[in-house]
């Protein structure tokens, strides 16, 4: 079924704590975008380093490639608020409404728990990073916490954003998925 989907930016209602991650989330969203700001901006001074200047560049190529990442990584909460995801509705769309706060509570604590796990491994990542000293094998040779401090904050604030939606969905603030009963 292709079309505009009818679902909205998740509702908060008056609750602080919908509230308080709802800003957290599109703080990140500011950030990455920002982040990817930059990164084009790098990259054009770049252009002209190279090819007008006639020079080399040093730290311009690594740093685009971790800002890119990081705003991927720390974006996710923002485009989880805006319910911007891949999402299949053709199961949603034909259960009643019963059916489908079911899924979506399914759904979500499933996705908790899979965010939760990519949380724990990433902050593994770069406590090692950061405990163990480690750095690029470039000229540039930049500390490697640096850049995989956006493993453990991008998942932790996705993380933030689920458990919203999920509380949001069984106190009966937001609907399930987004899709309101006809």
């Amino acid at each position: 079924m292709a079309g505009h989907s009818s679902a909205a930016v998740a509702h908060t209602a008056n609750n602080p704590f919908l509230r308080a991650v709802a800003a957290l989330s599109t703080l990140a969203g500011w950030c990455s975008a920002a982040m990817i700001v930059a990164a084009v901006a790098i990259t054009c001074q770049m252009i002209w380093i190279r090819f007008v200047m006639n020079g080399s560049t040093i730290w311009q190529t690594e740093a685009v490639i971790y800002l890119m990442i990081a705003a991927t990584l720390i974006g996710l909460s923002y485009v989880q608020r805006l319910r911007g995801h891949v999402n299949v509705d053709l199961l949603p769309l034909a259960f009643g409404p019963k059916a489908r706060k079911m899924l979506a509570v399914i759904t979500l604590g499933l996705s908790v728990a899979v965010v939760g796990i990519m949380l724990f491994y990433g902050y593994e990542f770069w406590h090692f990073a950061w405990e163990r000293g480690w750095r690029s094998d470039t000229v540039w040779g930049v500390r490697l916490w640096i850049p995989y401090l956006a493993l453990p904050i991008g998942f932790a604030l996705l993380l933030l954003q689920l458990v919203a939606d999920l509380y949001a969905v069984i106190a009966g603030i937001d609907a399930p998925f987004g899709l309101e009963d006809a």
